[in-house]
Protein backbone atom coordinates (compact mmCIF):
# COMPACT_ATOMS: atom_id res chain seq x y z
CA UNK A 1 0.00 0.00 0.00
CA UNK A 2 2.93 2.51 0.66
CA UNK A 3 4.67 1.45 -2.76
CA UNK A 4 1.01 2.55 -4.46
CA UNK A 5 1.04 5.61 -2.82
CA UNK A 6 4.94 6.47 -2.86
CA UNK A 7 4.22 5.96 -6.72
CA UNK A 8 1.15 8.34 -6.94
CA UNK A 9 3.11 11.03 -5.12
CA UNK A 10 5.92 10.49 -7.59
CA UNK A 11 3.95 10.98 -10.56
CA UNK A 12 2.41 14.39 -9.37
CA UNK A 13 3.02 16.74 -12.31
CA UNK A 14 1.56 14.11 -14.70
CA UNK A 15 -1.72 14.07 -12.24
CA UNK A 16 -1.99 17.33 -12.23
CA UNK A 17 -1.53 18.14 -16.27
CA UNK A 18 -4.72 15.24 -16.70
CA UNK A 19 -6.56 17.22 -14.05
CA UNK A 20 -5.74 20.76 -15.48
CA UNK A 21 -6.85 18.96 -19.29
CA UNK A 22 -9.81 17.15 -17.36
CA UNK A 23 -11.10 20.66 -16.26
CA UNK A 24 -10.64 22.51 -19.80
CA UNK A 25 -12.73 19.41 -21.52
CA UNK A 26 -15.60 20.17 -18.87
CA UNK A 27 -15.71 23.51 -19.88
CA UNK A 28 -18.11 23.01 -22.90
CA UNK A 29 -20.38 21.03 -20.49
CA UNK A 30 -20.09 23.53 -18.07
CA UNK A 31 -21.08 26.43 -20.49
CA UNK A 32 -24.23 24.61 -21.62
CA UNK A 33 -25.08 23.94 -18.19
CA UNK A 34 -24.65 27.20 -17.00
CA UNK A 35 -26.54 29.04 -19.85
CA UNK A 36 -29.50 27.15 -19.41
CA UNK A 37 -29.64 27.83 -16.32
CA UNK A 38 -29.58 31.37 -16.68
CA UNK A 39 -31.75 31.28 -18.41
CA UNK A 40 -34.37 29.91 -15.86
CA UNK A 41 -36.94 26.95 -15.89
CA UNK A 42 -39.70 29.05 -18.05
CA UNK A 43 -38.29 31.07 -20.45
CA UNK A 44 -36.30 28.25 -21.13
CA UNK A 45 -39.22 25.86 -22.07
CA UNK A 46 -40.74 28.61 -24.26
CA UNK A 47 -37.65 28.81 -25.95
CA UNK A 48 -37.35 24.51 -26.58
CA UNK A 49 -41.12 23.83 -26.88
CA UNK A 50 -41.42 26.16 -30.09
CA UNK A 51 -42.42 25.38 -34.02
CA UNK A 52 -38.70 26.01 -35.13
CA UNK A 53 -37.23 23.92 -32.14
CA UNK A 54 -39.52 20.82 -33.41
CA UNK A 55 -39.04 20.99 -36.56
CA UNK A 56 -35.08 20.93 -36.52
CA UNK A 57 -35.54 18.11 -34.03
CA UNK A 58 -37.91 16.12 -36.41
CA UNK A 59 -35.36 16.79 -38.94
CA UNK A 60 -32.35 15.63 -37.05
CA UNK A 61 -34.58 12.13 -36.03
CA UNK A 62 -35.40 11.53 -39.09
CA UNK A 63 -31.68 12.25 -40.75
CA UNK A 64 -30.44 9.68 -37.75
CA UNK A 65 -33.17 7.23 -38.33
CA UNK A 66 -32.52 7.02 -41.83
CA UNK A 67 -28.83 7.74 -42.47
CA UNK A 68 -27.69 5.59 -39.40
CA UNK A 69 -29.09 1.87 -41.17
CA UNK A 70 -28.18 2.27 -44.40
CA UNK A 71 -24.60 2.98 -42.74
CA UNK A 72 -24.66 0.50 -40.83
CA UNK A 73 -26.11 -2.37 -44.37
CA UNK A 74 -23.71 -0.23 -46.48
CA UNK A 75 -20.52 -0.78 -43.96
CA UNK A 76 -21.11 -4.26 -42.69
CA UNK A 77 -22.15 -5.76 -45.74
CA UNK A 78 -19.26 -4.31 -47.39
CA UNK A 79 -17.10 -5.89 -44.76
CA UNK A 80 -18.62 -9.11 -45.13
CA UNK A 81 -17.85 -9.38 -48.36
CA UNK A 82 -14.26 -8.31 -48.64
CA UNK A 83 -13.37 -10.27 -45.69
CA UNK A 84 -15.55 -13.40 -45.77
CA UNK A 85 -16.23 -14.01 -49.48
CA UNK A 86 -14.57 -14.73 -52.87
CA UNK A 87 -14.84 -11.85 -53.94
CA UNK A 88 -12.13 -11.08 -56.87
CA UNK A 89 -9.56 -8.39 -56.35
CA UNK A 90 -11.29 -8.11 -52.68
CA UNK A 91 -8.00 -6.13 -51.12
CA UNK A 92 -8.81 -3.63 -54.00
CA UNK A 93 -12.61 -2.88 -52.78
CA UNK A 94 -11.11 -3.08 -49.32
CA UNK A 95 -9.59 0.02 -49.81
CA UNK A 96 -11.97 1.71 -52.37
CA UNK A 97 -14.62 1.37 -49.86
CA UNK A 98 -12.53 3.19 -46.81
CA UNK A 99 -11.23 6.10 -49.20
CA UNK A 100 -14.63 8.13 -49.14
CA UNK A 101 -13.55 9.40 -46.00
CA UNK A 102 -10.82 11.35 -47.40
CA UNK A 103 -13.67 13.61 -48.99
CA UNK A 104 -15.22 16.29 -46.30
CA UNK A 105 -18.89 15.74 -46.44
CA UNK A 106 -19.08 19.51 -47.30
CA UNK A 107 -16.98 18.81 -50.33
CA UNK A 108 -18.86 15.50 -51.04
CA UNK A 109 -22.23 17.92 -50.88
CA UNK A 110 -20.92 20.60 -53.08
CA UNK A 111 -19.72 18.07 -55.65
CA UNK A 112 -23.53 17.11 -55.84
CA UNK A 113 -25.07 20.57 -55.69
CA UNK A 114 -22.62 21.65 -58.35
CA UNK A 115 -23.74 18.30 -60.58
CA UNK A 116 -27.77 18.63 -59.43
CA UNK A 117 -28.67 22.00 -58.32
CA UNK A 118 -32.42 21.51 -57.21
CA UNK A 119 -30.76 18.95 -54.62
CA UNK A 120 -32.22 20.26 -51.31
CA UNK A 121 -34.03 18.35 -47.85
CA UNK A 122 -34.26 15.32 -46.43
CA UNK A 123 -33.76 12.63 -48.80
CA UNK A 124 -30.56 14.80 -50.27
CA UNK A 125 -29.14 14.90 -46.89
CA UNK A 126 -29.33 10.91 -46.31
CA UNK A 127 -27.54 10.49 -49.79
CA UNK A 128 -24.54 12.59 -49.22
CA UNK A 129 -24.82 11.49 -45.63
CA UNK A 130 -24.31 8.11 -46.13
CA UNK A 131 -22.12 8.35 -49.35
CA UNK A 132 -19.50 10.49 -46.54
CA UNK A 133 -20.06 8.64 -43.56
CA UNK A 134 -20.87 4.81 -44.47
CA UNK A 135 -16.78 4.01 -44.20
CA UNK A 136 -17.28 4.93 -40.62
CA UNK A 137 -18.59 1.29 -39.80
CA UNK A 138 -16.75 -0.16 -42.58
CA UNK A 139 -13.51 -0.27 -41.26
CA UNK A 140 -13.77 -1.01 -37.78
CA UNK A 141 -15.98 -4.02 -39.26
CA UNK A 142 -14.09 -4.95 -41.54
CA UNK A 143 -10.78 -5.10 -39.26
CA UNK A 144 -12.79 -7.04 -36.49
CA UNK A 145 -13.91 -9.84 -39.49
CA UNK A 146 -10.25 -9.93 -40.45
CA UNK A 147 -9.15 -11.05 -36.66
CA UNK A 148 -12.46 -13.17 -35.91
CA UNK A 149 -11.34 -17.16 -35.83
CA UNK A 150 -13.64 -18.61 -37.64
CA UNK A 151 -13.40 -22.17 -35.82
CA UNK A 152 -17.42 -20.98 -34.74
CA UNK A 153 -18.59 -20.03 -37.77
CA UNK A 154 -16.88 -23.32 -38.85
CA UNK A 155 -18.49 -25.63 -36.36
CA UNK A 156 -21.79 -23.70 -37.27
CA UNK A 157 -21.58 -24.95 -40.46
CA UNK A 158 -20.57 -28.22 -39.41
CA UNK A 159 -24.05 -28.56 -38.03
CA UNK A 160 -26.15 -27.66 -40.86
CA UNK A 161 -25.98 -23.88 -41.10
CA UNK A 162 -26.38 -22.23 -44.36
CA UNK A 163 -24.13 -19.26 -44.72
CA UNK A 164 -26.93 -16.74 -44.10
CA UNK A 165 -27.65 -18.04 -41.02
CA UNK A 166 -24.20 -18.29 -40.18
CA UNK A 167 -23.74 -14.71 -40.86
CA UNK A 168 -27.14 -14.00 -38.89
CA UNK A 169 -26.48 -16.39 -36.20
CA UNK A 170 -22.59 -16.46 -35.41
CA UNK A 171 -20.88 -13.64 -37.21
CA UNK A 172 -23.38 -10.60 -36.60
CA UNK A 173 -23.27 -10.91 -32.75
CA UNK A 174 -19.76 -11.07 -32.81
CA UNK A 175 -19.64 -7.39 -34.84
CA UNK A 176 -21.49 -6.52 -31.64
CA UNK A 177 -19.07 -3.37 -30.71
CA UNK A 178 -17.45 -2.70 -34.20
CA UNK A 179 -21.38 -2.12 -35.29
CA UNK A 180 -22.85 -0.03 -31.70
CA UNK A 181 -19.24 1.78 -31.78
CA UNK A 182 -20.16 2.72 -36.08
CA UNK A 183 -23.18 3.59 -35.53
CA UNK A 184 -22.40 6.23 -32.62
CA UNK A 185 -19.67 7.73 -34.62
CA UNK A 186 -21.71 8.18 -37.75
CA UNK A 187 -24.80 9.61 -35.25
CA UNK A 188 -22.49 12.09 -33.75
CA UNK A 189 -20.91 13.05 -37.09
CA UNK A 190 -24.92 13.81 -38.26
CA UNK A 191 -25.48 16.32 -34.75
CA UNK A 192 -22.30 18.02 -35.62
CA UNK A 193 -22.14 18.63 -39.92
CA UNK A 194 -22.77 21.94 -40.88
CA UNK A 195 -21.45 22.70 -44.49
CA UNK A 196 -23.01 19.47 -45.58
CA UNK A 197 -26.56 20.62 -44.60
CA UNK A 198 -26.08 24.62 -45.23
CA UNK A 199 -25.03 24.15 -48.74
CA UNK A 200 -28.37 21.94 -49.63
CA UNK A 201 -30.67 24.25 -47.71
CA UNK A 202 -31.81 21.09 -45.05
CA UNK A 203 -31.98 22.58 -41.72
CA UNK A 204 -30.71 20.65 -38.29
CA UNK A 205 -29.94 21.96 -35.25
CA UNK A 206 -26.15 22.94 -36.72
CA UNK A 207 -27.26 25.01 -39.00
CA UNK A 208 -29.61 26.87 -37.10
CA UNK A 209 -27.25 27.86 -34.23
CA UNK A 210 -24.73 28.76 -36.82
CA UNK A 211 -27.11 31.28 -39.06
CA UNK A 212 -28.50 32.70 -35.41
CA UNK A 213 -25.05 33.79 -34.65
CA UNK A 214 -23.91 34.60 -37.98
CA UNK A 215 -26.96 36.84 -38.36
CA UNK A 216 -28.66 38.26 -35.42
CA UNK A 217 -27.62 35.78 -32.73
CA UNK A 218 -29.96 35.56 -30.30
CA UNK A 219 -28.25 34.34 -27.13
CA UNK A 220 -31.08 32.49 -24.79
CA UNK A 221 -32.25 30.94 -28.08
CA UNK A 222 -29.05 30.19 -29.86
CA UNK A 223 -27.66 28.52 -26.16
CA UNK A 224 -31.08 26.66 -25.77
CA UNK A 225 -30.66 24.95 -29.57
CA UNK A 226 -26.98 23.90 -28.18
CA UNK A 227 -29.13 22.34 -24.88
CA UNK A 228 -30.74 20.27 -27.31
CA UNK A 229 -28.20 19.26 -29.13
CA UNK A 230 -25.84 18.35 -26.33
CA UNK A 231 -28.92 16.42 -25.17
CA UNK A 232 -29.21 14.46 -28.43
CA UNK A 233 -25.44 13.55 -28.15
CA UNK A 234 -25.40 12.17 -25.01
CA UNK A 235 -28.67 10.23 -25.49
CA UNK A 236 -26.67 8.72 -28.91
CA UNK A 237 -23.58 7.94 -26.25
CA UNK A 238 -25.83 6.09 -23.50
CA UNK A 239 -27.30 4.17 -26.44
CA UNK A 240 -23.90 2.97 -27.77
CA UNK A 241 -23.12 1.93 -24.03
CA UNK A 242 -26.37 -0.08 -23.62
CA UNK A 243 -25.80 -1.70 -27.18
CA UNK A 244 -22.47 -2.55 -27.00
CA UNK A 245 -22.87 -4.14 -23.17
CA UNK A 246 -20.27 -6.02 -21.54
CA UNK A 247 -20.07 -8.31 -24.11
CA UNK A 248 -16.39 -9.49 -24.49
CA UNK A 249 -15.47 -11.77 -28.14
CA UNK A 250 -11.94 -13.36 -27.39
CA UNK A 251 -10.30 -16.25 -27.93
CA UNK A 252 -9.02 -18.03 -25.34
CA UNK A 253 -5.83 -20.19 -25.47
CA UNK A 254 -2.72 -21.07 -27.27
CA UNK A 255 -2.78 -22.05 -30.68
CA UNK A 256 -2.80 -20.31 -34.37
CA UNK A 257 -5.89 -19.22 -35.31
CA UNK A 258 -7.73 -21.03 -38.31
CA UNK A 259 -7.47 -19.75 -41.57
CA UNK A 260 -10.84 -18.24 -42.59
CA UNK A 261 -13.66 -19.77 -44.73
CA UNK A 262 -14.49 -17.62 -47.70
CA UNK A 263 -18.04 -18.25 -48.70
CA UNK A 264 -18.51 -19.05 -52.22
CA UNK A 265 -20.40 -16.13 -53.97
CA UNK A 266 -21.11 -17.99 -57.70
CA UNK A 267 -23.87 -16.40 -59.37
CA UNK A 268 -24.10 -13.65 -56.71
CA UNK A 269 -20.58 -12.18 -57.96
CA UNK A 270 -21.57 -9.95 -60.34
CA UNK A 271 -24.11 -8.51 -57.82
CA UNK A 272 -21.81 -8.11 -55.71
CA UNK A 273 -19.90 -6.30 -57.99
CA UNK A 274 -21.83 -4.03 -59.71
CA UNK A 275 -23.55 -3.59 -55.78
CA UNK A 276 -19.71 -2.24 -55.04
CA UNK A 277 -18.97 -0.51 -58.00
CA UNK A 278 -22.72 1.80 -57.68
CA UNK A 279 -21.16 2.69 -54.02
CA UNK A 280 -17.40 3.52 -55.20
CA UNK A 281 -19.20 5.45 -58.07
CA UNK A 282 -21.66 7.15 -55.91
CA UNK A 283 -19.61 7.85 -52.87
CA UNK A 284 -15.69 8.63 -54.75
CA UNK A 285 -16.56 8.93 -58.73
CA UNK A 286 -18.84 11.76 -58.40
CA UNK A 287 -17.25 13.97 -56.26
CA UNK A 288 -13.40 13.50 -57.70
CA UNK A 289 -15.36 13.96 -61.72
CA UNK A 290 -17.20 16.86 -60.16
CA UNK A 291 -13.94 18.32 -58.67
CA UNK A 292 -11.54 17.53 -61.44
CA UNK A 293 -14.44 18.97 -63.98
CA UNK A 294 -14.50 22.29 -62.40
CA UNK A 295 -10.65 22.29 -61.88
CA UNK A 296 -10.46 22.47 -65.42
CA UNK A 297 -13.44 25.01 -66.19
CA UNK A 298 -10.98 27.00 -64.44
CA UNK A 299 -8.49 27.14 -66.86
CA UNK A 300 -5.60 29.64 -66.72
CA UNK A 301 -7.45 31.83 -63.77
CA UNK A 302 -6.44 29.15 -61.97
CA UNK A 303 -2.67 29.54 -62.44
CA UNK A 304 -3.05 33.07 -61.98
CA UNK A 305 -0.57 34.54 -59.45
CA UNK A 306 -3.48 36.15 -57.03
CA UNK A 307 -4.80 32.92 -57.37
CA UNK A 308 -1.47 30.37 -56.75
CA UNK A 309 -0.64 32.75 -53.51
CA UNK A 310 -4.12 32.37 -52.05
CA UNK A 311 -4.06 28.86 -52.16
CA UNK A 312 -0.43 28.57 -51.03
CA UNK A 313 -1.71 30.71 -48.77
CA UNK A 314 -4.47 28.72 -47.01
CA UNK A 315 -2.40 25.42 -47.63
CA UNK A 316 0.11 26.77 -45.70
CA UNK A 317 -2.13 27.53 -43.05
CA UNK A 318 -3.94 24.76 -43.33
CA UNK A 319 -0.64 22.95 -42.54
CA UNK A 320 0.67 25.26 -39.73
CA UNK A 321 -2.64 24.49 -37.80
CA UNK A 322 -2.84 21.01 -38.68
CA UNK A 323 1.04 21.11 -36.70
CA UNK A 324 0.06 23.02 -33.75
CA UNK A 325 -3.03 21.38 -33.35
CA UNK A 326 -1.62 17.83 -33.60
CA UNK A 327 1.12 18.82 -31.02
CA UNK A 328 -0.50 20.30 -28.83
CA UNK A 329 -3.14 17.10 -28.59
CA UNK A 330 -0.97 14.54 -28.64
CA UNK A 331 1.07 16.56 -25.69
CA UNK A 332 -2.12 16.72 -24.04
CA UNK A 333 -3.05 13.51 -24.17
CA UNK A 334 0.40 12.02 -22.83
CA UNK A 335 -0.35 12.76 -18.90
CA UNK A 336 -4.23 11.42 -19.73
CA UNK A 337 -2.71 7.82 -21.40
CA UNK A 338 0.65 7.71 -19.08
CA UNK A 339 -1.81 7.77 -16.01
CA UNK A 340 -4.45 4.94 -17.57
CA UNK A 341 -1.72 2.86 -18.64
CA UNK A 342 0.43 3.05 -15.20
CA UNK A 343 -2.45 4.04 -12.83
CA UNK A 344 -5.66 2.52 -13.71
CA UNK A 345 -8.44 3.20 -11.92
CA UNK A 346 -11.60 5.37 -11.20
CA UNK A 347 -9.62 8.91 -11.50
CA UNK A 348 -8.13 8.15 -14.64
CA UNK A 349 -11.27 6.56 -15.90
CA UNK A 350 -13.44 9.89 -15.18
CA UNK A 351 -10.72 11.93 -17.00
CA UNK A 352 -11.02 10.11 -20.12
CA UNK A 353 -14.85 9.83 -20.13
CA UNK A 354 -15.06 13.99 -19.65
CA UNK A 355 -13.13 14.36 -22.50
CA UNK A 356 -14.95 11.38 -24.49
CA UNK A 357 -18.31 13.41 -23.74
CA UNK A 358 -16.60 16.90 -24.94
CA UNK A 359 -15.49 15.52 -28.03
CA UNK A 360 -18.85 14.05 -28.79
CA UNK A 361 -20.36 17.45 -28.85
CA UNK A 362 -20.46 19.59 -32.44
CA UNK A 363 -17.47 21.80 -33.18
CA UNK A 364 -20.07 24.47 -32.87
CA UNK A 365 -21.16 23.83 -29.47
CA UNK A 366 -17.68 23.87 -28.16
CA UNK A 367 -16.58 27.20 -30.07
CA UNK A 368 -20.02 29.46 -28.80
CA UNK A 369 -18.79 28.07 -25.45
CA UNK A 370 -15.60 29.30 -25.86
CA UNK A 371 -16.85 32.55 -27.21
CA UNK A 372 -18.67 33.05 -24.54
CA UNK A 373 -16.27 32.13 -21.94
CA UNK A 374 -13.65 34.51 -24.15
CA UNK A 375 -15.33 37.26 -24.43
CA UNK A 376 -16.54 37.54 -20.64
CA UNK A 377 -13.61 36.12 -18.72
CA UNK A 378 -10.39 36.20 -20.84
CA UNK A 379 -11.23 39.04 -23.79
CA UNK A 380 -7.44 38.88 -24.98
CA UNK A 381 -7.85 35.28 -25.94
CA UNK A 382 -11.15 36.46 -28.43
CA UNK A 383 -10.15 35.26 -31.78
CA UNK A 384 -6.43 34.55 -31.49
CA UNK A 385 -4.66 31.19 -32.39
CA UNK A 386 -4.39 29.72 -28.71
CA UNK A 387 -7.87 29.81 -28.28
CA UNK A 388 -9.02 27.70 -31.41
CA UNK A 389 -5.83 25.38 -31.03
CA UNK A 390 -7.19 24.69 -27.26
CA UNK A 391 -10.72 23.74 -29.48
CA UNK A 392 -8.82 21.29 -31.78
CA UNK A 393 -7.42 20.08 -28.61
CA UNK A 394 -11.00 19.09 -26.98
CA UNK A 395 -12.45 18.01 -30.06
CA UNK A 396 -9.65 15.72 -31.28
CA UNK A 397 -7.99 14.60 -27.83
CA UNK A 398 -9.51 10.86 -28.33
CA UNK A 399 -7.61 10.49 -31.48
CA UNK A 400 -4.17 10.70 -30.05
CA UNK A 401 -5.48 9.22 -26.96
CA UNK A 402 -6.39 5.77 -28.25
CA UNK A 403 -3.21 5.48 -30.10
CA UNK A 404 -0.42 6.82 -27.56
CA UNK A 405 -2.49 4.28 -24.83
CA UNK A 406 -1.92 1.42 -26.97
CA UNK A 407 1.91 2.80 -27.65
CA UNK A 408 2.55 2.93 -23.61
CA UNK A 409 0.71 -0.18 -22.84
CA UNK A 410 4.01 -1.73 -24.87
CA UNK A 411 6.24 0.03 -22.90
CA UNK A 412 5.91 -1.68 -19.35
CA UNK A 413 7.63 0.39 -16.75
CA UNK A 414 9.77 -2.72 -15.85
CA UNK A 415 11.73 -1.69 -18.87
CA UNK A 416 12.32 1.55 -17.16
CA UNK A 417 13.28 -0.27 -13.89
CA UNK A 418 16.26 -2.60 -15.97
CA UNK A 419 17.47 0.71 -17.85
CA UNK A 420 18.11 2.27 -14.25
CA UNK A 421 19.24 -0.85 -13.02
CA UNK A 422 22.02 -0.09 -15.62
CA UNK A 423 23.43 2.99 -14.50
CA UNK A 424 20.81 5.22 -17.06
CA UNK A 425 19.29 7.91 -14.69
CA UNK A 426 15.32 7.90 -14.83
CA UNK A 427 15.16 10.73 -17.15
CA UNK A 428 17.05 8.91 -19.70
CA UNK A 429 16.05 5.50 -19.18
CA UNK A 430 11.98 7.47 -20.01
CA UNK A 431 13.47 9.17 -22.94
CA UNK A 432 15.53 6.32 -24.66
CA UNK A 433 13.15 3.16 -23.92
CA UNK A 434 9.39 4.11 -22.57
CA UNK A 435 9.34 7.69 -25.27
CA UNK A 436 11.41 5.37 -27.95
CA UNK A 437 8.94 2.65 -27.80
CA UNK A 438 5.55 4.79 -27.94
CA UNK A 439 6.90 7.18 -30.66
CA UNK A 440 5.18 5.04 -33.23
CA UNK A 441 2.16 5.26 -31.66
CA UNK A 442 2.25 8.97 -30.78
CA UNK A 443 2.95 9.81 -34.31
CA UNK A 444 0.09 7.68 -35.57
CA UNK A 445 -2.27 9.32 -32.98
CA UNK A 446 -0.72 13.07 -34.25
CA UNK A 447 -1.59 12.23 -38.00
CA UNK A 448 -4.96 11.41 -36.96
CA UNK A 449 -5.27 14.81 -35.42
CA UNK A 450 -3.70 16.64 -38.25
CA UNK A 451 -6.21 15.25 -40.56
CA UNK A 452 -9.00 15.94 -38.55
CA UNK A 453 -7.85 19.94 -38.47
CA UNK A 454 -7.46 20.15 -41.59
CA UNK A 455 -10.66 19.45 -42.51
CA UNK A 456 -12.25 21.15 -39.74
CA UNK A 457 -14.94 23.85 -40.75
CA UNK A 458 -17.65 25.13 -37.85
CA UNK A 459 -15.22 25.74 -35.21
CA UNK A 460 -12.52 27.61 -37.43
CA UNK A 461 -15.35 29.61 -38.74
CA UNK A 462 -16.52 31.00 -35.47
CA UNK A 463 -12.71 30.61 -33.55
CA UNK A 464 -10.14 31.68 -35.83
CA UNK A 465 -8.49 35.07 -36.12
CA UNK A 466 -8.79 37.81 -38.14
CA UNK A 467 -7.65 36.78 -42.03
CA UNK A 468 -7.21 33.21 -40.88
CA UNK A 469 -7.64 31.09 -44.11
CA UNK A 470 -7.62 27.68 -44.35
CA UNK A 471 -8.42 25.32 -47.33
CA UNK A 472 -11.57 24.26 -45.36
CA UNK A 473 -12.75 27.74 -44.81
CA UNK A 474 -11.68 29.35 -48.12
CA UNK A 475 -13.33 26.32 -50.43
CA UNK A 476 -16.70 27.14 -47.90
CA UNK A 477 -15.97 30.92 -48.55
CA UNK A 478 -15.68 30.17 -52.53
CA UNK A 479 -18.23 27.23 -52.76
CA UNK A 480 -20.78 29.58 -50.86
CA UNK A 481 -20.35 32.16 -53.13
CA UNK A 482 -21.15 29.71 -56.02
CA UNK A 483 -17.67 30.11 -57.70
CA UNK A 484 -17.63 26.12 -57.74
CA UNK A 485 -14.50 26.64 -60.49
CA UNK A 486 -12.44 28.61 -57.94
CA UNK A 487 -13.12 26.59 -55.13
CA UNK A 488 -11.99 22.94 -57.06
CA UNK A 489 -8.13 23.50 -56.32
CA UNK A 490 -8.90 24.00 -52.44
CA UNK A 491 -11.46 20.79 -52.30
CA UNK A 492 -8.79 19.07 -54.42
CA UNK A 493 -5.98 20.11 -52.02
CA UNK A 494 -8.22 18.60 -48.65
CA UNK A 495 -8.94 15.36 -50.52
CA UNK A 496 -4.99 14.90 -51.61
CA UNK A 497 -4.12 15.92 -48.16
CA UNK A 498 -6.60 13.16 -46.34
CA UNK A 499 -6.22 10.42 -48.44
CA UNK A 500 -2.89 9.08 -46.56
CA UNK A 501 -4.24 9.45 -43.50
CA UNK A 502 -7.48 7.81 -44.29
CA UNK A 503 -5.06 4.74 -45.55
CA UNK A 504 -3.10 5.02 -42.30
CA UNK A 505 -6.31 5.20 -40.50
CA UNK A 506 -7.76 1.80 -42.00
CA UNK A 507 -4.27 -0.10 -41.24
CA UNK A 508 -4.72 1.29 -37.97
CA UNK A 509 -7.97 0.03 -37.39
CA UNK A 510 -6.66 -3.93 -38.55
CA UNK A 511 -3.85 -3.61 -36.28
CA UNK A 512 -5.75 -2.37 -33.31
CA UNK A 513 -8.63 -5.32 -33.64
CA UNK A 514 -5.53 -8.02 -33.47
CA UNK A 515 -4.91 -6.63 -30.08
Amino acid sequence: MARGRLGWLAQWPVIVLSLLVGALSLVPLGFVVAMTIATGWNTALALVVRPRVLELLGNTVWLVLLTVPLCLVLGVGGAWLVERTTLRAHRVWAVLLAAPLAIPAFVNSYAWVSAIPSMEGLGSGVLIATLSYYPLVYIPAAATLSRLDPAIEQSAASLGLGPVRVFFRVVLPQLRIAIAGGALLVGLHLLAEYGAFAMIRFDTFTTAIMEQYRSTFNGSAGNMLASVLVLLCLIMLVIESRARGNHRYAKLGSGAQAAPSRFRLGAWEVPAHLGLLGVAALALGVPVWIISRWFVAGGAEIWAEDSLSTLATALGQSLWLGLLGALATTAAAFPLAWLAVRFPGWLSKSLELANYVTSSMPGIVLALAFVTVALRSVPVLYQTTPLLVLAYVLLFLPRALVSLRAGLAQAPHELEEAAQALGRPPLAAFLRVTLRLAAPAAAGGAALVFLAVVNELTATLLLSPTGTMTLATKFWSLSSGIDYAGAAPYALLMILLSAPMTYLLFQQSKKAAGQ
